[in-house]
């Protein structure tokens, strides 16, 4: 069969700034996902796309590229609301974990199809991948009826929903491409509008441990997403969301989800419980919830119930002793004062390097890898004193960890010991 488009044009168009036509798109995702375009092809498109960027019409046409690309679910027939979540990605964010459970004790259903680690951030599948006898793979009628019955339901998206992601989202992990903006904003709501939910509140990091460094970028990600949820009927809101320094004490899978059960059990740090509350009421309110009080949630532990009900639900235990591993290191304070900054990226890099996320698509994470802060900015500190403690099963990537972190902690001398800014930073609706 004669193809309409030939790649190599397709991928001059926009090397050279110019404007792709709908025809364009739609078939070179089709034929990315027939395997006509090559992946070779696609990387050099995808960074084609990082360099010259997509105006509005080419990111919509896009991503309804990537919708018409597989299947669409509907639940209609649920008898609660849906709303869903999803964060841009960041360093130590667990939010998920304790989200999804806490926002299903209201009756409000929470189909939260969630990825793997992308670059220096880490997955929420892989986190729970850690907890022993649980699966991110269920079926469409799997997961309607654990939706019916428990309310919320983490897990892959399946073969058949936006196929042509999958296969870019894998793609743009280890081709440097992670960070655009058209791609970043068509994965999201590609696969967030075929999975067919009424509500959608997006979690948009900015800072050095986010894929958005400043706070215009960030701002023009979620204004992208947020229009495009609009033009799709999907009730959709974004809070930009601090991501300068890690979220909690933990990066890492199976140390994440340590943390997250903690925040379920009424503690945790309260950046993560701040951060997760307030997520929460948004998502709530999207759901028509608006006298939910989901603090009280996790104090009194209905949040928890469904916690263990959910895992439960997914073959996991959630009474299980979570994975360690075999080896650690400590990083310690260089001198007196006070830690006025602990970098995000570089944490995110070295739980990384230590086994906690991909250099592939193919490889496989480490469960206990990772990184636990034991202080965070404000905190006065002596020399000598730890910092983080570094965990990997391989030893010998210790030092490559230690590489990444090696301008990550700023300590000084004359510095004034204050609390963190807010983790909420601005909210953005449609206009």
């Amino acid at each position: 069969m004669s193809e309409l488009f030939d790649a190599v044009d397709v991928i001059h168009t926009k090397r050279d700034g110019g404007v792709l036509s709908q025809g364009q798109i739609d078939w070179v995702i089709d034929a990315y996902v027939r395997g006509v375009v090559a992946e070779e092809q696609m990387s050099a498109l995808a960074m084609a796309i990082l360099l010259r960027g997509m105006n509005r019409e080419e990111i919509s046409r896009w991503t309804s590229a990537m919708i018409a690309s597989g299947e669409r679910m509907d639940f209609s027939t649920l008898r609660h609301p849906t709303v869903d979540k999803h964060s841009t990605g960041g360093v130590g964010d667990k939010i998920t974990l304790p989200l999804a459970p806490l926002v299903a004790v209201f009756d409000v259903a929470v189909p939260q199809l969630s990825g793997r680690g992308l670059g220096h951030t880490g997955g929420t599948l892989d986190k729970l991948e850690s907890i022993p006898g649980w699966r991110a793979a269920l079926s469409n009628e799997e997961m309607m009826a654990q939706l019916d019955d428990v309310g919320a339901v983490i897990c892959q998206a399946g073969s058949g929903l936006a196929p042509a992601d999958r296969r870019l989202y894998a793609l743009r992990d280890v081709t440097g491409t992670v960070e655009a903006i058209p791609l970043i904003a068509s994965s999201i709501m590609s696969k967030k509008i075929a999975e067919g939910t009424a509500a959608l509140v997006l979690d948009v990091k900015v800072g050095s441990g986010a894929f958005m460094k400043n706070i215009d970028q960030a701002r023009e990600l979620a204004r992208t997403m947020v229009e495009l949820g609009h033009d799709a009927g999907v009730d959709t809101r974004a809070l930009l969301t601090d991501m300068s320094t890690p979220l909690g004490l933990t990066a890492g899978n199976a140390l994440e989800v340590r943390e997250s059960v903690e925040v379920l059990a009424g503690g945790g740090p309260s950046d993560v419980v701040d951060l997760t509350i307030a997520l929460a009421r948004e998502m709530l309110d999207a759901a028509g919830r608006h006298d939910a009080d989901p603090e009280a949630a996790l104090r009194d532990g209905r949040a928890m119930d469904v916690w263990k009900r959910m895992i439960r639900a997914q073959g996991g235990d959630p009474d299980a002793t979570l994975p360690v591993a075999k080896e650690s290191q400590v990083v310690t304070a260089a001198s007196d004062g006070v830690l006025v900054e602990l970098d995000a990226l570089a944490v995110g890099v070295a739980a990384w390097r230590l086994g906690a996320g991909r250099a592939r698509r193919d490889d496989v994470v480490q469960a206990g890898a990772g990184v636990e802060l034991h202080v965070k900015p404000g905190a006065i500190v002596r020399a000598g004193q730890p910092i983080m403690t570094l965990f990997t099963d391989t030893p010998d990537r210790f030092a490559r960890a230690q590489e990444a972190l090696a301008d990550a902690v700023t300590i000084t001398a004359d510095g004034s010991a204050k609390a963190g800014g807010p983790v909420v930073l601005e909210r953005i609706t449609a206009s």
